[in-house]
């Protein structure tokens, strides 16, 4: 049987095997890289893209080992610099499904640049994050995500820098798509996945990973089963913003104080209809990045799920539409026009 892309083309019927390399993933027991791989190739039988059209692009870190476990096309590239090879091979194979996968030292230290401008572009690009907030590969130095007062090897008195919070680095650098997940919440994190490859623009996926050697638990406050109800917002796009056992609590928009404040049905009156309807299609990106920032109050949850997914032209669609335009014009090309112009000068 097969599938077609939207055209005539038949796309093959893959299953989760056939995107496993058989070299068996070298990460440490426990690591939530498993859990993450695990979740990518149960998704990528369902994108709709053959499967040599299917590229990951990796940079330098625990994470940036994953394109040699995964059976397509792959790169394992320079430190920070993957979203700059993937975006001159999207640009250059508009066909081309492209992922990147990062680290929060990769793509944020020394990546920095070069994550943002992919976003600012809107190149069709899905950068997925693993944040453990803390450099693994070289064995535990503080990483830019990693927490205010946090002691590390680098740090050993802690700190004294604030992290980055990445869903609202993305959402600020003008993603059209961003969503955060965990590892440890497979069947989720494998419906943001599949978001993210059915989106068009720049995605970007935050996996809160563990790292079990040198920062073991940095989301349990988040995870352990007796907190997660009340520690875990789980967006869903047309849904009430509810959360906490039975779903007793939720967010509210307050216009007054222009802020989101947390709020108990039944309370002072407090209905569902007080509730704020979490919209991911909202062209203002406003509400989106109040979300990515809930979690910086005390005592709010964790927002997960997807923040923002709106559609806008992409940068490789717009420099093939170029293209096709200087194409179609007839008499000199643009190189010849560039070189026969008047712009020119002498040097004596």
């Amino acid at each position: 049987m097969s599938t077609t892309n939207g055209t005539s083309t038949p796309v093959a019927t893959y299953t989760k095997k056939d995107f496993e390399s058989g070299i068996d993933p070298r990460w440490c027991p426990g690591c939530g890289d498993y859990s993450i791989i695990n979740q990518v190739q149960k998704t990528l039988p369902n994108v709709g893209v053959p499967r040599e059209n299917i590229v990951f692009i990796s940079g330098i870190g625990c994470s940036s080992r994953f394109p040699y476990y995964m059976n397509n096309y792959g790169m394992h590239t320079l430190h920070g610099r993957a979203p700059s090879f993937a975006s001159g091979l999207k640009v250059s194979r508009p066909e081309l499904m492209v992922w990147v996968v990062t680290g929060d030292g990769d793509a944020l230290a020394i990546g920095g640049n070069h994550f943002i401008h992919a976003m600012r572009r809107n190149l069709d690009l899905k950068i997925l994050l693993f944040n453990n907030r803390i450099y693994g590969l070289t064995k535990g130095q503080v990483s830019p995500t990693s927490e205010l007062g946090k002691k590390t090897k680098s740090t050993p008195h802690g700190s004294p820098d604030y992290p980055f919070n990445p869903p609202a680095l993305a959402l600020g650098a003008g993603a059209t798509f961003v969503a955060r997940t965990v590892d440890i919440e497979g069947v989720h994190m494998g419906s943001v996945l599949k978001a993210a490859a059915e989106h068009k623009g720049s995605a970007f996926v935050e996996i809160y990973q563990n790292c079990p050697v040198f920062n073991d638990g940095a989301y349990t406050f988040m995870t352990e089963k007796a907190v997660k109800a009340d520690a875990q917002l789980r967006m869903e796009h047309g849904k009430p913003l509810l959360f906490g056992k039975d779903n007793r609590k939720g967010i509210r928009f307050n216009p007054q104080s222009a802020e989101l404040e947390m709020v108990t049905l039944g309370e002072g009156g407090v209905t569902e209809k007080d509730i704020l309807v979490h919209d991911a299609k909202r062209e203002d990106p406003t509400f989106a990045f109040m979300l990515a920032n809930l979690n910086t109050k005390p005592g709010f949850p964790t927002p997960i799920g997807v923040l923002r997914d709106v559609r806008k032209p992409t940068a490789d669609e717009i420099t093939w539409q170029l293209i096709q335009a200087a194409k179609s014009k007839k008499g000199e090309t643009p190189v010849q026009k560039l070189l026969s112009g008047g712009d020119t000068w002498e040097i004596k």
